[in-house]
Order: structure tokens, then C-alpha cells, then sequence
């Protein structure tokens, strides 16, 4: 943990329905685990709240929302929340609430219990300080980006092709590196490669991923609030049929991944959401 506690910032309707579902549920569990969370009807200001609200994300360490019901002003603040690069852990009572395209962001579905959503919560908020934690020491932010998918179909076998876009920015105002290599972590059956070459690949030494895949980084040295970008090639056999079952047109690759950028002296590890749909598409 760090010495000053990360700051969660909630979003959710301002309904009494969600009294409960905020104090028993979010914000005692985020303070059980040592982080401080708050709802902008708690706080004393003077500014119109849309500005207040728009301060808050941006001053937060960590982003909670609640989807439940798809209200328009937490969507809203949750999309100014992404495009300001903020950790965002999305919640709802319905997995219906969330459109497929925010699927890929870590997301919990709760149901209609208090005790589940702690349940649920509490694991992700460690994480999330895990994350700040990181971020913080090392100044990086790192994001994982997947783009469309394709699918190929053979007659016994459906055959996926991911690409996978890692932004790395430094946010300090100093040099970050020197870098040595970029290593990403996955479930089994994955083949990666980088600018058409085969990327090694060994068993994980972290339990909670099968594998792990060597990139070389772009950069050795990252220049002050300066950026990189790699993009990788993943492939894997998603179904075999051996004529028992018919495959499909489409399926959905979704997990969790790890990214480690590796230097001389230390890692630095940011977890991430995966969620792509591969298609096979003729034309």
C-alpha cells in the first residue's frame, strides 16, 4: 500500500436505491483494504457538480461505476473517465448493462447482493492499488489494445489471429529505462509474433497465467513524459470439431492478460481485461 491511501471516486445514480449499495457495499469494502472512496454528494464545493465531478476523475487513482440500468450520466462520466486514461473497475446488477465494447474492461456483475459485491469487489480494489502502486513507483502507464479479430475456418478446426496494440507512456518529467524486454502473459495455446517473427515463449512463473511471450521493446529508453507502442500477433485454435459439432462464425477471445516491462534493475507488471470477436468474414 502506499502512504497516502489511493483514491477511489464513484460513479452511480444519485437514487436511494444505491444508498446501500454504496456504503455497505463500496465504500466500507474499499476502506476495509485501505483506500479512501467517495461520491461527489459527500464533498463541500462551490463549482457546478458536471465540473466537480470532471475535477474528481480526474484527481481519482481509481474510477468505480455502477452500470446498473445503463443511467446516461454514468455512462458519460465513465467515457471522460477512459479518455483520461483512468483505472476504471465497472460494476452492475445485469451483465446486460454493459455494451459488449466495454466488456473488456474489468467489469463485475453482482446480482441483487450486497454480500456479493464485496465479495467481488474487494479482489479487484487490491488490484487496482496494486496498479497505482506500480504506476506510481515506476511512472508508467501501459494499455493493451485489441483490435478486430479474424477467424479461420477450416473443416475441423477454428483458427483465431489477434493483434495486440501495448501503449507504454512515462509520465515522469525523467528518462525511463533501460528496458530489456516487454514479456506478455496468457492461458494456453497462444502464439505470438512481432514484426513477423515468432516470439519465444516459456511457462509462466506466475500461477495465476499459463504462458509467457518475450517482445523486444522498441525503445531502450523512454524520453520524459515520452511513448512507445509494440504490436503483436497472437494466434490460437479456439475449437476443433472432428466433424461431431458444427463451428461457428464467430466467438468471443476474452480473459485476463499480464504485461511486464522488464528492466535491468526490476519488473513492472500491469494486469488488463481482454475481450475481442473474431469473425469469419467472406468477402
Amino acid at each position: 500500500m502506499l502512504d497516502t491511501p489511493p483514491f477511489v471516486f464513484v460513479l452511480m445514480p444519485f437514487h436511494k436505491d444505491f444508498e446501500d449499495i454504496y456504503r455497505l457495499g463500496i465504500k466500507q469494502t474499499a476502506e476495509q483494504v485501505g483506500l479512501r472512496a467517495e461520491r461527489v454528494d459527500e464533498q463541500m464545493y462551490s463549482e457546478p457538480m458536471l465540473e466537480r465531478i470532471y475535477q474528481q476523475i480526474v484527481a481519482a487513482d481509481i474510477i468505480v461505476a455502477d452500470m446498473t440500468g445503463q443511467n446516461s450520466n454514468v455512462f458519460y462520466e465513465v467515457g471522460y473517465a477512459h479518455a483520461r486514461n483512468k483505472l476504471c473497475i465497472l460494476m452492475t446488477q445485469n451483465a446486460a448493462d454493459i455494451p459488449f465494447d466495454l466488456k473488456q474492461h474489468r467489469h463485475i456483475v453482482y446480482g441483487n447482493s450486497i454480500v456479493h459485491l464485496r465479495t467481488l469487489l474487494e479482489p479487484n480494489l487490491v488490484w487496482a492499488a496494486e496498479q497505482v502502486a506500480t504506476a506510481k513507483t515506476s511512472g508508467l502507464s501501459v494499455k493493451c489494445s485489441p483490435a478486430p479479430g479474424d477467424l479461420k475456418l477450416t473443416r475441423w478446426t477454428a483458427d483465431a489471429t489477434v493483434r495486440l496494440v501495448i501503449d507504454i507512456h512515462n509520465t515522469l518529467d525523467q528518462a525511463f529505462g533501460e528496458i530489456e524486454s516487454i514479456n506478455l502473459y496468457t492461458g494456453n495455446g497462444w502464439e505470438f509474433s512481432q514484426s513477423g517473427n515468432t516470439s519465444p515463449k516459456t511457462a509462466s512463473d506466475n500461477a495465476l497465467f499459463a504462458e509467457r511471450h518475450s517482445f523486444v521493446s522498441p525503445m531502450r529508453r523512454i524520453n520524459p513524459k515520452g511513448w512507445c507502442q509494440l504490436t503483436v500477433v497472437g494466434r490460437k485454435t479456439l475449437a476443433i470439431t472432428y466433424g461431431v459439432a458444427e463451428l461457428k462464425n464467430t466467438y468471443t477471445v476474452q480473459g485476463k492478460i499480464m504485461i511486464r516491462v522488464v528492466t535491468a534493475d526490476r519488473s513492472y507488471d500491469f494486469a488488463s481485461n481482454i475481450t475481442v470477436e473474431v469473425n469469419d468474414l467472406a468477402f
